[in-house]
């Protein structure tokens, strides 16, 4: 293929730039060749510079047409042109001809280049990854270090654990894939890694930890120490990113808020002068606010550390205890075992009639099911009731309130279920710090982990002692500590907690004197919660400034919709018109002005739904946070508009 000729041959003639590329390549595990890379970059390329030739092509045959005339009216009031087809001169063919190619080469060039710093991307992003969950995972192989394993065992049982330890899992699995598999011994598989991990820390680390394994020094303590020092590393990150999120979130107030208000205001004033700019203010509401707004969300969620974000991480749990007894099937047992088959095939609808938050809870994603069709009844309702109205924008103006209520439907219950899960969490993993602190307590006194657990059945804990009632009764079932401890981690289901319980179990399956590893992950939950009430306490304000500059959009918003507007529109419904502008005239008795304050009312619900949404991934770093900010900002706009108009 002539494209896979030109990779090599563009490699061969410049091999100190595409290193790099390689490099990244490698550190970002993508699991493609420079070849196979450079083939796809130009592939993509090519069809991107043809899609943007042939837009080039019609803006330029937009330019060079000799006749226009307008005759189409859009729905905003304003004229579309109407072109007419005339056959071009040569002259005019190789004009578009030249935009064409310029625009496929500018296009081509620029894909290209870009395609050739994405790997470059995926490395830091991986770095950041990394970095954020290398202390709990030094604090697993710490674990595993004291109860006895040695080096592969861990860096194995370290890269089981993907769901929980994220990209340091992955590197680990480097270096199992270089020991089993290609037959090196596990140092040299772990100084592999480390010249081809992205992350600087890691490799920092697992330098020292070869020289620690090389130089007979006691690896145990290394890794003690190294957990301290990352734990405190995490806190100045935490510092470096609220600063950075103190920047995003003032950038947002003053680019994407006061900004567009200042515009439409020009705007609305430039349209009562006689130079109709709805367009305009359709495209900055309806262009510039929602796509500024993404690209912010966007930002915020690739610069956030996802570490404290609250995740759903599920694993399956296979009891093994009574898989050597026999199943012996006898005579007469067949109408119990097919009522235990009925009870069980009814048990989950009797659990969800006795608790039916409880079952919307486990996965939110569950209200979906109710509140879609509630939604989608309800708009085939308003579509039955309204009047097919023969002026669209009248019809427009009847239908956008509902078509908000309908939003609502969804978001609310969403929103309401979302809130009372996450306190019921929050709850629990402020105690976390507490129990386990407890728990190592009572561990050093010599008791084991199962009747620690007895001993704290009995003390106030807060939300987390419901929890230790249910582990104490897997016990006294006859239960393993690891398996309740798992069972627990299955019923709340987050990340923090699924690092600390998988810490715990692996440390109780290999040693009973687990105070110390106890002690780690409490200080671990400790300063986890310590940077959480951080990070809110540091947001809260600018949450606060984000309400106060909302606010302040609708209020001008509806002055200006009422002092201004809405007298214009009695002057054209019957009022006086003698001391009034022509060009104000012929506004106030067309339908722009009906038009104008349709958008003000889109501009406050987009900005209310986009702001909500960042309010959220800001302060409590997580887009599904901000679904009640928006539900509130949008019951505030509806009502307001509802009321003053």
């Amino acid at each position: 293929m002539i494209i896979d000729r030109y990779a090599k041959w563009a490699i061969g003639r410049r091999p100190a730039k595409y290193r790099s590329v390689r490099q990244d390549l490698l550190s970002a595990r993508s699991g493609l060749t420079i070849e196979q890379y450079l083939t796809y970059c130009v592939l993509i390329s090519l069809t991107f510079g043809a899609v943007l030739g042939i837009i080039g092509y019609l803006i330029a045959m937009m330019l060079f047409f000799p006749e226009v005339h307008t005759s189409i009216v859009n729905v905003f009031g304003t004229t579309i042109p109407d072109v007419t087809l005339i056959q071009p001169t040569l002259p005019e063919m190789v004009q578009r001809s030249l935009v064409a190619v310029l625009f496929f080469l500018a296009a081509a060039c620029i894909i290209y280049q870009l395609l050739l710093r994405y790997p470059g991307m995926m490395k830091e992003n991986r770095a950041v990854r990394i970095n954020l969950t290398l202390h709990n995972a030094v604090s697993y192989m710490y674990a595993m270090r004291r109860g006895g394993a040695e080096i592969f065992p861990i860096f194995k049982s370290l890269s089981e654990n993907a769901d929980i330890y994220g990209e340091v899992a992955y590197e680990c699995r480097q270096v199992v894939r270089d020991t089993e598999y290609f037959g090196v011994d596990v140092v040299t598989a772990i100084r592999t890694l480390s010249l081809t991990t992205p992350s600087d820390k890691l490799k920092d680390f697992l330098e020292d930890f070869i020289s620690i394994i090389e130089s007979g020094g006691n690896v145990g303590h290394f890794l003690g120490s190294r957990v301290r020092v990352y734990q405190d590393d995490a806190r100045f990150q935490q510092k470096q990113f609220l600063s950075t999120l103190q920047l995003v979130a003032e950038s947002y107030v003053t680019l994407f808020v006061a900004g567009p208000l200042f515009l439409i205001i020009i705007m609305v004033v430039v349209g009562l002068m006689g130079q109709t700019s709805v367009v305009q203010m359709a495209a900055v509401i309806y262009g510039l606010i929602p796509i500024g707004s993404l690209i912010f969300i966007i930002f915020v969620d690739m610069i956030s550390l996802h570490v404290d974000e609250v995740r759903r991480v599920t694993r399956r749990v296979e009891l093994r205890e009574f898989r050597d007894v026999r199943v012996v099937q006898q005579e007469g047992e067949e109408g119990l075992f097919s009522i235990l088959y009925r009870n069980d095939r009814w048990r989950t609808f009797r659990e969800f009639v006795r608790h039916p938050l409880a079952w919307f809870m486990v996965d939110l994603n569950r209200t979906f099911i109710v509140t879609v069709p509630l939604m989608l009844c309800y708009l085939t309702l308003v579509y039955l009731v309204v009047p097919q109205y023969q002026d669209f924008e009248l019809y427009l103006n009847v239908v956008d309130d509902h078509l908000i209520i309908a939003l609502l439907i969804v978001l609310v219950p969403y929103a309401v279920l979302y809130e009372l899960w996450r306190r019921k969490v929050r709850g629990i993993e402020e105690s976390i710090p507490e129990f386990l602190s407890r728990l190592s307590g009572i561990n050093r006194v010599g008791l084991t982990p199962a009747r620690a657990i007895a001993v704290l059945e009995k003390t106030n804990l807060g939300l987390i002692s419901y929890e230790i009632h249910r582990i104490k009764r897997d016990l006294d079932w006859g239960g393993l500590f690891s398996d309740a401890l798992v069972r627990f981690e299955h019923r709340v289901q987050t990340a923090a907690i699924a690092r600390n319980v998988t810490l715990i179990t692996k440390a109780s399956e290999m040693t009973g004197d687990i105070a110390e590893i106890l002690s780690i992950a409490a200080n671990d939950a400790r300063m986890s919660e310590t940077l959480k009430r951080e990070r809110l306490a540091d947001m809260i304000i600018y949450i606060i400034v984000i309400y106060l500059a909302f606010g302040v959009f609708l209020f001008v918003v509806v002055v200006l919709d009422w002092n201004f507007l809405s007298i214009l529109r009695d002057m054209g419904t019957g009022g006086s018109l003698e001391n009034v502008p022509a060009s104000m005239m012929s506004i106030a008795q067309g339908d722009t002005l009906i038009v104008i304050s349709r958008l003000l009312f889109h501009a406050c619900l987009i900005s209310a739904f986009f702001s909500g949404l960042i309010a959220g991934q800001m302060g409590e770093g997580s887009v599904k946070a901000g679904v009640k900010h928006t539900v509130i900002m949008l019951i505030i706009s509806l009502v307001i508009f509802n009321l003053a108009f």
